[in-house]
């Protein structure tokens, strides 16, 4: 067995070499390629831009139609529209299913101070902050009124739901959830509070 005999100062000068080998070899000038594709079918995407042109189908559209009677998670779907009818319907058949607690009022007053509170007010009696400040010409509702507290919270859902006059639907910013607990935070807090 034949042992060599290599100094420090050669094994640093190969070394070096070597690496300065290594470090021009691995580099390339040309920088807008990225070498090989492990998976050419990922790198270059066969997707297809929402509303460009979809030879896969008839009418060549990519943006397709939800299927007939299918509904979005989590949504249930609400069949009343913004009718007096419909309105007095809500009164008559939909009930708060939520239980009267803290948490609930809470969520509850959340929600009203970021949908309700501007126009409303804070107190609900609407003198909320667009109607004090002249940016919003039309008076809101009192929610202490008489009439609104005699409404029953089917009502006041719906409302919520669809809107009524130029108020707007806010179902597609609330959840059905915490919409009757903005209702159970009008009617336990603001209006029992009035009173």
């Amino acid at each position: 067995m034949k042992i060599y005999n290599i100094d420090m100062k050669s094994f640093r000068v190969v070394y070096i070499i070597f690496s300065m080998l290594f470090i021009f070899t691995s580099c390339d000038k040309r920088s807008t390629e990225r070498g090989h594709s492990y998976l050419p079918e990922m790198e270059r995407s066969q997707a297809y831009d929402t509303y460009s042109e979809n030879p896969n189908f008839e009418n060549s559209m990519t943006m397709r139609m939800p299927v007939k009677g299918t509904i979005p998670r989590e949504m249930v779907p609400y069949h009343l529209a913004k009718t007096d009818e419909d309105l007095k319907t809500a009164g008559e058949i939909l009930f708060n299913p939520l239980k009267i607690d803290e948490e609930n009022l809470a969520i509850g007053k959340l929600y009203y101070d970021r949908f309700c509170n501007q126009c409303h007010g804070e107190k609900g009696d609407g003198q909320g902050f667009l109607y004090t400040s002249k940016k919003y010409a039309y008076p809101p509702t009192n929610l202490l009124l008489e009439k609104t507290v005699d409404r029953p919270e089917g009502e006041i859902y719906h409302i919520i739901n669809v809107g009524i006059k130029i108020m707007g639907a806010h179902a597609s910013q609330i959840s059905q959830e915490d919409r009757w607990r903005i209702v159970m935070y009008i009617r336990e807090d603001l209006q029992k509070s009035s009173n």
